[in-house]
């Protein structure tokens, strides 16, 4: 499991668009980081992908981020990026749940629903149209009427802003479930996860889950819904066998990874002898520097399942971060031959191969980036890698140029043109690395005339000459 800075420039800007949080006072993605697991990422979307589908949407083009945020949440953004919190998932009880909740998300993308043009919109005109009541009322000679109408008009906007949004979420709740049928999956775990948390529908917003205070729920939207679901014909459709281990092999790792190791020890016991509890407590030795009894679990797992690339991604990751890179080597290649189309496994691989020290490693970790990079153009630690193992080279202007790369993905576009102008003077000029830099320059928002003002002042620079003061 990775914690790494990807989309942050649109991740960052989810509370502006993100739907239902009108009333949310920040971000859900703000003030915590989306980790990276390849095989928690590839089980949820092995379950969603045939979800999205059946809504119209692309399931290569919905990027979903799971956040480090023990609160129970989810969002969905422009963009087609939907935001999971690790809460919310260890607060479902089966597959269809956590299922349930992802065609809800998707189904906030299939309408289009976004607070910019939804929510803010419905709060504001009711809002106005109030206030300009008041001042005609003052103006006509009754200031307390005027008043009044002023000081309530956020109140009628807020309500109107709520009736919009329980609107919204009844479409998602319709769109997720015809979704499912379409699937040949049942929507009964929606109906159950509200109903899971239907009492908080009564608390104040304080002591309301931030999903429900984003997500209106009442026992009528419920009621609706549970109609709608039961009609359909594979309502009584239940989880496999198979998912219901791949749900509970999650829960166990996000535990594993995200509580204290003492904790998950005390929830996974040596008692528990199935695959979760095994997995989890190899993590949490691992964690606890306990590294040869995390090694011995892991290598007995992998006894089990040789052809299994995650328990060889967490070999190499607990001999790496032992500090043993060259001894990370050989499991994280291992994980890559049986994963070839995962970037961070790749990215792990080079990140090893790096640390050796060795010069006649680089050229490989050079090649794994580029690979990895090129299956996901957006990760920005692939990038910093890459710029690392190229200045280790001595290739300087690649080098910059995976640094501006970097920043392009993070959407820096100041650092991302510096970079990028950078590495343009070091390349060669025409090269495909060359027109990639100018590429970056002007995507991030510079035009012709920029670059020429900066090609005159480095001239002027190296001749000797006074470059004037602006302004």
């Amino acid at each position: 499991m990775n914690w790494l800075s990807r989309k942050t420039s649109r991740a960052a800007g989810a509370v502006a668009v993100a739907v239902g949080l009108v009333l949310a006072a920040a971000s859900p993605a703000a003030a915590q980081s989306a980790i990276r697991d390849t095989e928690i990422e590839e089980i949820i979307h092995e379950w969603s992908d045939p979800v999205f589908t059946a809504m119209g949407l692309e399931p290569s083009e919905i990027e979903i981020l799971l956040i480090n945020d023990n609160d129970l949440n989810a969002f969905a953004t422009r963009g087609r990026i939907m935001g999971v919190n690790t809460g919310l998932i260890l607060k479902t009880r089966n597959p269809n749940e956590l299922l349930g909740v992802i065609g809800h998300e998707a189904g906030h993308i299939r309408n289009r629903h976004t607070l910019r043009d939804g929510a803010q919109g419905a709060a504001m005109q009711p809002m106005l149209m109030t206030m300009a009541l008041g001042a005609l009322a003052i103006a006509a000679g009754a200031p307390d009427a005027g008043a009044v109408l002023l000081g309530n008009s956020q109140y009628f906007g807020t309500l109107s802003a709520l009736r919009y949004m329980t609107h919204q979420e009844g479409e998602a709740d319709n769109t997720a479930a015809r979704a499912l049928q379409s699937a040949g999956l049942s929507g009964r775990g929606l109906v159950t996860f509200f109903e899971n948390f239907r009492s908080q529908e009564v608390f104040s917003d304080a002591r309301r889950y931030p999903y429900f205070r984003s997500h209106p729920l009442s026992s009528d939207r419920i009621e609706n819904l549970r109609r709608f679901v039961a009609e359909q014909s594979n309502y009584d459709q239940v989880d496999s066998p198979e998912r219901i281990a791949q749900h509970a092999l999650i829960v166990a790792k996000i535990h594993a990874f995200l509580d204290a190791p003492n904790q998950t020890l005390r929830e996974y016991p040596e008692s528990d002898v199935s695959l979760p509890g095994r997995y989890a407590r190899a993590i949490a030795w691992y964690r606890d520097g306990q590294t040869d009894r995390a090694l011995a679990a892991v290598d007995a797992l992998l006894a089990e399942q040789q052809e299994n690339p995650y328990f060889w991604e967490l070999r190499g990751q607990i001999l790496f971060e032992e500090g043993r890179p060259a001894e990370a080597i050989g499991a994280h290649q291992r994980s890559v031959e049986l994963k070839p189309d995962a970037p961070l496994l790749r990215i792990n691989l080079a990140h090893a191969l790096i640390e050796t020290r060795d010069p006649a490693r680089l050229e490989q970790a050079v090649d794994e980036l580029k690979r990895a990079t090129a299956l996901e153009r957006d990760n920005t630690m692939g990038w910093r890698l890459l710029s690392q193992a190229y200045a280790s080279q001595g290739k300087e202007g690649e080098a910059r140029l995976a640094s501006a790369e970097m920043y392009f993905a993070a959407g820096a576009e100041l650092q991302a043109t510096q970079f990028a102008l950078r590495a343009r003077d070091m390349l060669e000029r025409g090269s495909a690395e060359w027109t990639r830099a100018m590429d970056i320059v002007f995507a991030s928002g510079a035009t012709q005339e920029d670059v020429d003002d900066v090609d005159r002042r480095n001239s002027r620079r190296n001749q000797g000459g006074v470059i004037p003061a602006a302004g």
